[in-house]
């Protein structure tokens, strides 16, 4: 049987979806490739009447836009990027979940970068990342004032979570760091204890900066109150690696940094045999998900993690589709009192 010719007008309709492009669906439509690009990723700027010619186009054809065509079409990934100083911490995954969940609801991805508490390295991570996405996302960055200042132009769109930058000018949504400490301190301070402890974060971080104004605030108004500081506590090992700078300062309240660092100094101080709080009281910070399961449960102060994430990616989508962001926005911690906090001994 001779093999049936295909005249040059019916090629396409019998072209596998697979292999169909927009310059199909622009040819049966009789429209130009952009207006079928606008169409297909929603543009409501297009004549209505071609719209819809390119939408019976489409139907008629099987033809479904690909997400690889048209991040080449547009320009764009339709990814954002996050980087954050230690993956490992529950609180930056917390931020993760409310921003991804909202990324996800716009057909984004999410690329996430880790720094491991190095901010020598953020500024590079960042404008590796900013290279494979839409915008950035800073998550709590650890570097200087005047780094981070000069690379969010580089990196635009761009939204911070955790820090406010003196200069340029960029969303940010944060947690009010010195008033949830200052919670904490005065918490403390009503249950009697006058001497107390700081295991302090990492010195370049912005949130450790705001815990050491609170402390500055409070002694200065609290005279016959003396309050220590040491850094570098970040980790659950650090935490537990402090015991023995802890029982030696003689304090009978010790503020952590963070969850992750009382948990651990909780952790040695029960192998030790120290009571808590009968011998000495502890306090985190951030209310992680395992907080409220330690023995006794601790006493922390509650920060709104999901929802830091969830207003980030609603500034970073504004942004993304040339709108003006929402104002910034700064959530107050609440101190939740727990077990592992009593009366002075």
């Amino acid at each position: 049987m001779p093999r049936r010719r295909s005249k040059k007008g019916d090629a396409v309709a019998r072209r596998s979806p697979e292999r169909l492009t927009i310059s199909d669906v622009a040819a049966k439509a009789g429209v130009s490739l952009s207006t079928v690009s606008r169409v297909m990723n929603g543009s409501t700027k297009v004549d209505p009447e071609l719209t819809e010619r390119v939408r019976e186009a489409a139907i008629a054809l099987g033809y479904t836009a690909s997400p690889l065509a048209r991040s080449l079409v547009l320009g764009k990934t339709q990814t954002v990027s996050v980087i954050v100083p230690d993956l490992g911490n529950p609180t930056f995954q917390g931020a993760l979940r409310g921003l991804s969940s909202g990324a996800t609801g716009a057909n984004y991805h999410v690329l996430v970068a880790d720094s491991f508490e190095d901010p020598t390295k953020e500024a590079e991570l960042a404008i590796e990342a900013r290279r494979r996405s839409d915008g950035i996302v800073l998550c709590a960055p650890r570097m200087s004032d005047d780094e981070l200042n000069a690379l969010l132009p580089q990196i635009a769109p761009a939204v911070v979570i955790n820090r406010t930058p003196t200069a340029a000018s960029v969303p940010v949504v944060a947690a009010d760091y010195r008033s949830g400490f200052s919670q904490l301190l005065t918490h403390l301070n009503g249950l009697g204890h006058q001497k107390m402890l700081f295991l302090g974060g990492a010195e370049g971080s912005a949130s450790n900066r705001d815990r050491l104004a609170a402390i500055d605030e409070f002694c200065a108004n609290h005279p016959d109150t003396t309050i220590d500081v040491l850094s570098g506590y970040v980790t659950f090992a650090e935490g537990y690696a402090s015991v023995d700078a802890v029982i030696s300062s003689t304090a009978t309240g010790v503020l952590a940094f963070n969850d992750l660092v009382a948990m651990g100094l909780l952790s040695a101080l029960s192998e030790r045999g120290v009571g808590v709080p009968g011998d000495l009281s502890i306090t985190g910070f951030d209310d992680i998900e395992f907080a409220q399961y330690t023995t006794p449960p601790l006493t922390t102060a509650a920060v709104p993690s999901p929802e830091l994430g969830t207003q980030a990616w609603a500034r970073m989508w504004d942004l993304l589709n040339d709108r003006q962001p929402a104002y910034n926005l700064s959530f107050g911690p609440l101190v939740v009192p727990r077990g592992t906090t009593g009366p002075a001994s």
